[in-house]
């Protein structure tokens, strides 16, 4: 067992450096004859910085790291259910987590979730990696990094957000400047009525005070979908502007010219069916109730 740093962090889409992690560790233990083995979780990034940032050093070039997963899916290109770990060597992997079975012929040793599952995921994996090699897959990911500054620059023109990502992923991440009239998740719901769903969430506890929203630009994202993004969510911003996420107005009612008092619609009414609204649960079975109230979502992916 060892430490277990992150190479992607999914809340601030960053690669995690951690070679101060490693020197920390080694050269104390070092003069008492003690290693301390690394496993790194690269999940998305792995897939992404032997592409973008082949000389940064977080895999088996540093003598501590003895094993690292990765997620297959998204920047592997293959559906979700497929995720790979490397080891370093064959001692490297712990005897109590390989099984032994005998049912089909002779003894076979087993690191996995035997027969839980289709193998579909790992074939799909097996054909891209053979298909693109290292070249394809360099090729689609810096066509997504290009898609993604692309699509920063257009959010960064609407003069109405912040892009809170740093640029090291095919990903965007960005929040609302001013959300005194409407939130990111009132734009997310304007959104889907266009066709477009884009995740929208609080950060985690130390940032817990700014919402985002985060587009994964894959390899099927292309600059005119890019245009279309923008173009609808520009579309949202103008009808929020001329129309603010509802209110309860208390203030005073306005005198006509003659004294007589312009008689308001029956504004309580109105927010009452929009709370409830607000309250209902979304067509894909998520609660609107933690925008207001503070709780959190887990299971981003």
């Amino acid at each position: 067992r060892g430490p277990r740093p992150f190479f992607f962090l999914l809340f601030i889409f960053s690669f995690f450096y951690f070679p101060s992690l490693r020197f920390h560790l080694h050269i104390p233990l070092y003069a008492c004859g003690l290693q301390v083995p690394i496993h790194v979780d690269a999940a998305s990034g792995g897939f992404i910085a032997p592409f973008t940032a082949p000389d940064l050093v977080w895999d088996f070039r540093l003598p501590l790291v003895k094993s690292i997963n990765v997620s297959g899916h998204k920047f592997g290109l293959v559906y979700a259910g497929i995720g790979w770990i490397l080891f370093r060597e064959r001692g490297d992997l712990p005897d109590g987590l390989v099984f032994h079975v005998n049912y089909l012929g002779g003894d076979q040793a087993s690191f996995t979730l035997n027969f839980s599952k289709s193998a579909a995921c790992i074939v799909a994996q097996y054909y891209q990696l053979v298909r693109l090699g290292h070249e394809g897959y360099k090729a689609i990911v810096e066509n997504g990094m290009a898609a993604a500054a692309y699509l920063r620059e257009g959010l960064v023109e609407t003069g109405k957000f912040s892009v809170v990502d740093r640029a090291h992923m095919p990903l965007v991440a960005f929040s609302l400047k001013d959300s005194s009239k409407y939130t990111v998740f009132d734009l997310q719901d304007r959104l889907r009525g266009r066709g477009w769903i884009v995740p929208a969430y609080t950060c985690p506890s130390g940032a817990c005070d700014l919402a985002i929203m985060r587009v994964v630009v894959k390899q099927n994202f292309s600059m005119d979908m890019a245009d279309m993004l923008l173009h609808d969510m520009c579309s949202c911003l103008a009808h929020f502007d001329a129309h603010p996420a509802v209110r309860p107005d208390t203030s005073p009612s306005h005198e006509m010219p003659h004294g007589g008092a312009v008689e308001r619609p029956n504004a309580a009414a109105h927010w009452s069916k929009a709370r409830r609204l607000l309250h209902s649960v979304h067509q894909i079975g998520v609660s609107a109730q933690h925008r207001h109230t503070g709780q959190k979502t887990s299971g981003v992916c």
